[in-house]
């Protein structure tokens, strides 16, 4: 029986990352022990999520003025398309995971805006100082969950994005502290 065809655009080769560069998959570094692949010895990290929101406008005004985000890249790609990237870390810091804001375009994606994470939390935006987030994001108008929580892992608190989806604010534990959670 044949296998049902995909049209998937250009065909792009897959690759996997090396120590001293980049090999297509199916080269002699599959089979290699979890971690062994990878610059230095270390696995690539995850750079960029797609979010799905409804407008990219609102999107972007509650990324960067609620919760603080750098508006990192916005491109006109034609056609009502824009490329938008925003990141909770400035350019001067070291970089983390980023945010590609994708408005959604036919129903199947608008049926999710709000609910990518199937209702849990799915997204953690980690601070060095709970307090002063906290009171930020809620001078801001976010709405939060709960009130902090302090867990052996740190400082908790649940917020929701501008279409519900709830995130975790989270200051982690100083593992130095004996007293556990430390704000």
């Amino acid at each position: 029986m044949n296998a049902p065809q995909r049209s998937c655009g250009p065909l792009v080769p897959r690759v996997v990352p090396r120590s001293g560069g980049w090999y297509p998959a199916g080269a002699s570094g599959i089979g290699r022990p979890a971690g062994a692949l990878g610059h230095n010895g270390r696995m690539p990290k995850i750079a960029t999520v797609a979010l799905v929101v409804r407008e990219y406008d609102e999107a972007i005004a509650f990324f960067v003025d609620a919760l603080g985000f750098t508006l990192d890249e916005d491109t006109d790609m034609g056609h009502g398309k824009r490329w938008v990237v925003v990141s909770p870390t400035p350019h001067d810091a070291a970089p983390g995971a980023s945010l590609l804001l994708a408005r959604a375009v036919s129903d199947e994606q608008r049926a999710v805006v709000g609910a990518q994470g199937g209702g849990r939390v799915w997204l953690f935006l980690h601070t060095d100082d709970f307090a002063r987030d906290h009171a930020r994001m809620t001078a801001a108008g976010v709405r939060f969950r709960e009130e902090p929580r302090h867990e052996p892992y740190g400082t908790v608190a649940v917020f929701e994005d501008l279409y519900g989806n709830p995130w975790d604010l989270l200051q982690l534990a100083d593992r130095n502290d004996p007293a556990g959670a430390s704000a």
